[in-house]
């Protein structure tokens, strides 16, 4: 499949099968965050890997999109870790997590899996269920696992503004 291809393929799958997801696409999965470019190549990302059943059933106290998935990535940046543009002190770290993030998501896409990116969830609650260190935000939750035999595409997936709408050349 080429890159187009998998990037119209994969959607936010909502409802998962309860097959495990085996560590030998974890590690594919990771590999990719570890391999996603980062300002100055800093990677101040650092991923939370919940595989563990009690682990995962506390995503119920944070947020109501885990979808019981068999694995979640709990997303995370530390700024302090991050490079900080000398013109004006903009901090890369959220823009770098973003960037691992979504390299995550096509990779797991591209093993059969699914995944969606979910920013509804209480930071505060989630860095108390999971130990979160001070010094990291959580960017994403990424429930991740195998994709239930009926579960839906939303409707709002293939709707997207006209190109002309997001694309201007050599002035707006």
């Amino acid at each position: 499949m080429n890159f187009n291809e998998l990037a119209k393929s994969r959607f936010s799958c909502r409802k998962f099968d309860n097959k495990s997801v085996e560590q030998e696409k974890i590690d594919i999965i990771l590999d990719t965050a570890l391999n996603a470019p980062t300002a100055v190549n800093k990677q101040p990302q650092r991923i939370l890997v919940l595989t563990d059943k009690n682990k995962l059933e506390r995503l119920n106290a944070c947020t109501k999109y885990g979808f019981n998935a068999p694995l979640c990535f709990a997303v995370c940046y530390d700024k302090s870790k991050a490079y900080n543009r000398g013109y004006d002190g903009k901090n890369s770290a959220e823009i770098d997590a973003s960037i691992v993030t979504t390299h995550m998501m096509l990779q797991t896409q591209d093993l059969g899996l699914g995944t969606t990116w979910v920013m509804a969830f209480n930071p505060t609650a989630a860095r108390q269920c999971f130990d979160i260190p001070d010094e990291l935000e959580i960017l994403a939750l990424l429930p991740t696992g195998y994709p239930a035999k009926d579960v839906e595409i939303s409707p709002l997936h293939s709707k997207h503004i006209d190109l002309e709408e997001m694309v201007s050349y050599n002035e707006f």
